[in-house]
């Protein structure tokens, strides 16, 4: 029997820093009422999807920054999401900004959950690669702190959810093939990715006109390379000042484009998948267990980079 998942890619416009997480919600729950009504299983949102993209700003008060951070979910203000998910019957993929207390320690992190049909949350995922840097560096025009107010997660794992095998990644997470290839090594079927990118690259601006070419780019790529549907979806447009590049799709195991949204506002773009088209690059040219050769892919675990080993230590000159 064919696996069909019917997947809504929500894609949200520029949430303002006077917003309450209320009005929100408010948002996502429109959003999630007209997938419903277009036959979705699935609705993905985008990342850190409550708030402004706050990482752009240096807050040097703990307080300040904490107001952006869920200490629960669903707590009292995201519940309706989920209240309503389980009365309509449709999942979702939310990205948020996770505040934990482990053991006594305070840990914050970049979180995407998947949350399945009777609203119960069954994958919770948090963000491997995070960009930017911890310093406050004042000429930028605008600022990337991931690093200063997340800690990276530990892996990318799988679920079985929706009739097929679920994995999520986050943003610049969808930028590295590693991402893919250890979901892929767990059967992976669909990879849901919220991001939020913008136009302009400090460091970087001749990438500027690129931004929405290279996003499509890595997805696409890891898509087809890892024979698994790819669903990328954006907070998009112009949010505090900054111009976001919007350009949330669905792609196929053949790393096609099937759906994608023409705006940068709240806007859904739709397909019906079928996981079973996957088999068709599974078995064949990325038959992984006749074709892969580890003993030739050492290095990827051994060093961080061309300098530096695994373990943070330098490269030895060999010899």
């Amino acid at each position: 029997m064919a696996r069909f998942v019917t997947i809504a890619a929500g894609q949200l416009g520029p949430i303002a820093r006077a917003e309450t997480r209320t009005e929100v919600v408010a948002r996502l729950m429109a959003l999630m009422r007209q997938a419903k009504a277009c036959g979705c299983d699935l609705i993905v949102y985008p990342e850190l999807a409550l708030t402004t993209f706050f990482p752009r700003w240096y807050f040097e008060d703990q307080a300040e920054i904490d107001a952006f951070f869920e200490r629960e979910m669903p707590g009292a203000q995201t519940r309706a999401l989920f209240d309503l998910a389980r009365d309509i019957g449709i999942g979702f993929y939310l990205g948020y900004a996770e505040l934990t207390v482990d053991a006594g320690v305070t840990r914050r992190y970049n979180t995407s959950i998947l949350v399945d049909k009777s609203g119960a949350i069954v994958a919770k995922y948090r963000k491997v690669h995070l960009p930017g840097h911890a310093e406050h560096e004042p000429w930028r025009e605008f600022q990337h702190l991931e690093k200063r107010y997340f800690e990276p997660g530990s892996g990318f794992g799988v679920t079985n959810a929706f009739g097929g095998v679920m994995g999520m990644a986050i943003c610049n997470d969808r930028r590295w093939s590693e991402t893919y290839r250890v979901m892929g090594l767990q059967g992976v079927e669909m990879v849901m990715i919220g991001y939020n990118t913008p136009v302009h690259n400090p460091p970087a601006p001749e990438h500027d006109d690129l931004s929405l070419f290279h996003n499509r780019l890595v997805m696409q790529a890891g898509a087809y390379q890892n024979g698994t549907f790819v669903v990328g979806v954006a907070k998009a447009g112009l949010e505090e000042g900054v111009d976001h590049i919007g350009g949330s799709c669905i792609i196929a195991p053949s790393g096609e484009i099937v759906a994608a949204c023409t705006t940068k506002g709240d806007e859904i773009a739709l397909a019906r998948c079928d996981l079973d088209l996957c088999n068709s690059y599974k078995r064949t040219t990325f038959n992984f267990d006749v074709h892969r050769q580890p003993r030739a892919y050492g290095m990827i675990v051994e060093r961080k980079g061309v300098t530096t080993m695994a373990d943070g230590t330098p490269v030895r000159p060999k010899g």
